[in-house]
């Protein structure tokens, strides 16, 4: 969807320059002092055409300013994987270890993205799909990226490298994580060390 609409714009931006290079300015009238009537005349036939031109500007520009908010629109654009990605987000709030909390509210105004926030933290996320089926969120701008497996969530900010929550979980996930310890995965090792 986003290159179809990209696709679109480029197509536009040769209409757009033809029609720069069309309007042409208004060619200049040479007038003798002595006939200072016929100058006054002239002046006033050159002043529509220049506001031609200048009106032909404010259109490219007008529409060269649309082309890049179609832009910044496309790519604010959730693709439909995103958006389905949203819907198995958990929200609320959610105890990580060392007595801290995550809260995750969906934003109202921006279908697919949510609000992340906790002590001294604030993000604004989006979904990100991912080949192993991990639900994630991230802030570009921040440098932050909310990981959802099935057992526990995390925070982390890449740009400065570090957890800012871990061990978060929902309901869900503490009844998840209660059943892996009772019932633990084999060990793909297992075979391998009895031979």
């Amino acid at each position: 969807m986003k290159t179809l609409f990209a696709a679109a714009l480029i197509a536009l931006a040769p209409a757009l320059v033809t029609a720069q290079t069309t309007s042409k300015p208004a060619p200049k009238t040479a007038a003798k002092a002595p006939a200072a009537k016929k100058t006054t005349t002239a002046a006033k036939k050159s002043t529509p055409k220049k506001s031609a031109a200048t009106s032909s500007r404010t259109q490219l520009k007008s529409a060269a300013t649309q082309v890049a908010t179609g832009f910044i629109a496309a790519e604010a654009a959730l693709s439909p994987a995103e958006l389905a990605l949203a819907e198995t987000v958990t929200t609320g709030r959610m105890p990580c270890e060392l007595g801290a909390f995550v809260d995750i509210e969906k934003d109202e105004k921006s279908p697919g993205r949510f609000h992340v926030t906790g002590k001294n933290f604030k993000y604004h996320m989006q979904p990100v799909t991912t080949s192993t089926g991990a639900v994630r969120l991230e802030d570009q701008k921040a440098g932050a990226v909310w990981m959802q497996i099935a057992n526990k969530s995390m925070l982390l900010n890449q740009k400065q490298g570090q957890r800012m929550a871990d061990e978060c979980m929902s309901p869900n996930q503490v009844a998840v994580a209660e059943s892996m310890k009772k019932n633990p995965q084999p060990n793909l090792l297992d075979g391998v060390n009895n031979k």
